[in-house]
């Protein structure tokens, strides 16, 4: 039997013209961001930056996405903090290794397109490109029905930066004795959602909207706290050439990511007690009654940047974190292992 009726993209679940309104929105934010070194406007096949001022320049990248935070911005109807919070994390991953952030590209997927919704997430990738230097230039927005639901999207960012090959920080010559300074954090970042909506939300029984005194404020207002950017403080301390070593605490907690930047025969000692945890880990990790350890490697717990400093420079780049208004937390020392010994964390 013929077919009568013509079919249209629509008819499919995907609207091109709400595509052409959200590209719209998404050049205007992107074009605030951009720096001397872009040089394509948005919507050409391929961006393109150019590379100049630097003698023997590294390129450093990174791809990270922001993961089951998303769904606490859809319950709570925010999206304008999703995109500072990829962007931050983006940048956190390379500037640990004495990065400078050049330029930032998102992945947008939806179920169904909503040009404001679009708008919003990428306000706060521009916000935060802006607050790093870094220019947005480019991007993929895809709406995929039957892949996600109408109200569902994901995110994903890729970011590059560079450094001059003699200032990498690689960590390679931390040895016993170096100092462990940790720098805070402004919640559960970007990782550790997935146990904490199922413990808010299921176990205790909380809204989003549920104001808890001991937080200070709603748990969606806390959940959706912007993982922050620690460019700054990396980069002052770089430049002043006392750190040998940076990690940016995500997800694995401080158990797993301080040994990244530890040479193999070398432990990373950590006196819990140097710190005291946000009131929101205090509150999952009571209310999941969750293992010591397990609650080490899921959170962040309230630190989320570890510092290696040799001990003779320690006074020096602790008036560099004072003096950019940096709370800081010692948290303890490097220390011998057997030779060849996989790098740990010893917690004492």
């Amino acid at each position: 039997m013929p077919i009568r009726k013509r079919f249209r993209y629509r008819d499919a679940g995907v609207s091109i013209d709400e595509g052409n309104r959200a590209v719209s929105a998404i050049g205007k934010l992107a074009r605030t961001t951009f720096t001397p070194g872009v040089l394509t406007d948005i919507g050409t096949f391929g961006a393109a930056y150019g590379l100049s001022g630097w003698n023997q320049p590294v390129l450093i990248s990174s791809a990270d996405g922001v993961g089951t935070k998303l769904k606490v911005a859809a319950l709570t109807g925010r999206h304008d903090t999703i995109g500072e919070d990829l962007v931050n994390h983006c940048v956190n991953d390379i500037a640990v290794q004495g990065a400078t952030p050049l330029f930032f590209l998102d992945y947008f997927a939806v179920g169904k397109l909503d040009a404001k919704v679009a708008a919003a997430v990428v306000s706060g990738m521009a916000r935060g490109c802006r607050n790093n230097g870094c220019a947005l230039i480019g991007g993929e927005t895809a709406e995929m029905p039957g892949v996600y639901s109408p109200d569902e999207y994901d995110l994903a960012g890729f970011i590059v930066g560079a450094a001059e090959r003699k200032k990498l920080i690689t960590g390679r010559k931390i040895c016993p004795g170096d100092v462990l300074v940790g720098l805070p954090s402004t919640g559960l970042h970007t990782n550790g959602y997935s146990l904490a909506r199922k413990l808010l939300f299921e176990v205790a029984g909380y809204r989003a909207e549920t104001f808890l005194p001991e937080l200070g404020c709603t748990v969606g207002e806390e959940l959706l706290k912007v993982h922050r950017s620690y460019l700054a403080p990396i980069r002052a301390l770089s430049e002043a050439g006392v750190l040998k070593g940076a990690a940016h605490i995500t997800g694995g907690g401080i158990t797993e990511n301080t040994p990244r930047i530890l040479p193999a025969g070398l432990a990373a000692r950590i006196d819990t007690s140097s710190w005291k945890p946000l009131p929101v880990f205090e509150l999952l990790k009571r209310t999941g009654r969750i293992p010591v350890d397990d609650y080490l490697r899921t959170f962040n717990t309230g630190i989320g940047l570890v510092l290696a400093f040799p001990l003779s420079r320690v006074r020096r780049a602790l008036r560099i974190l004072d003096g950019l208004g940096e709370n800081h937390f010692l948290l303890g020392r490097v220390i011998q292992q057997a030779r060849g010994a996989k790098p740990k964390v010893i917690y004492t």
